[in-house]
């Protein structure tokens, strides 16, 4: 008896084992990437917890450009200030980016941050913008009235994991959503315009919807560029602002629920909003 006791002592325990080793590597963090970055501060947000850096080149990741990163450190919003030379480790996890262990070596001159520009407000007739979506068809914002649209802008070579690819993958959530719900004339529609008109031609942003959507199907979300004046017109009405910088843009991130009857609902500003907080807007649980 007491032999059974113990063997089943033993067996439980080389259980918990098995498990609690399960657990730990369903615990175990996404891996990290870390690079170097050194470079000017342009500007300090502690609102929104990021500093503008004009930075160096980021070698093996990223072209020398001007852009904002987050904080993780709170407290170095105590010591940071326009002009002041940094140094400090980039650290990119997942859909996440930000920058640590920031250290003040000096000053410099920096890069001039991108003009604040006017944004509409609720309620604004949107125009009819004229658009090239994905099939290399000529689509224009009227043909989506009668049912909610929402527009977020992207470039498919965007490095970073918390600007382009995180409104790509919040988009590809909601799809996920809508997909559920029965098709009509009246469902909400996505999408994506790309503001790289150098690279992101039809048949590049059909591969790149490719990776978020499965199976591909632009019934309900469609990707779209335009020339260059066209780009200039949408992104300049919804208050987008970008400049490119080598290979690179450095761009502010905005996304827009226009509703059936063409009006502007809704401006989301940044890459904090979230799938769900949208939905809600739609009425949709």
């Amino acid at each position: 008896m007491k032999k059974q006791s113990f063997c089943s002592m033993l067996w439980l325990g080389a259980i918990a084992v098995m498990f609690g080793c399960v657990f730990l590597a369903g615990c175990r963090e996404a891996p990290r990437r870390q690079f170097e970055i050194k470079g000017t501060i342009v500007s300090v947000d502690r609102e929104l917890g990021q500093v503008m850096l004009d930075h160096e080149e980021i070698e093996g990741f990223m072209d020398a450009m001007t852009m904002p990163f987050a904080v993780k450190e709170k407290q170095a919003f105590s010591y940071m200030a326009p002009g002041q030379r940094i140094q400090a480790t980039l650290v990119v996890q997942e859909d996440r980016s930000w920058i640590e262990g920031i250290r003040v070596s000096g000053t410099g001159s920096a890069a001039k941050p991108l003009k604040a520009v006017s944004m509409p407000e609720p309620g604004d007739k949107v125009p009819d913008f004229s658009l090239l979506n994905q099939d290399n068809q000529k689509i224009h914002l009227s043909r989506y009235r009668g049912r909610p649209l929402l527009i977020t802008f992207i470039y498919t070579r965007c490095p970073l994991p918390d600007y382009c690819p995180l409104m790509s993958g919040n988009f590809a959530a909601i799809h996920f959503k809508l997909r559920s719900l029965p098709q009509s004339g009246a469902a909400p529609h996505l999408l994506t315009v790309s503001f790289d008109t150098d690279h992101d031609s039809p048949s590049v942003l059909r591969e790149y919807a490719a990776r978020y959507m499965k199976p591909v199907s632009f019934d309900r979300w469609e990707f779209a560029t335009g020339s260059p004046e066209e780009i200039r017109s949408i992104t300049g009405f919804f208050g987008l602002v970008y400049k490119k910088e080598s290979d690179q843009i450095v761009h502010s991130l905005v996304t827009a629920l226009i509703g059936p009857d063409g009006n502007l609902v809704r401006l989301y500003h940044g890459n904090q909003w979230r799938p769900e907080q949208i939905l809600r807007d739609l009425g949709i649980k």
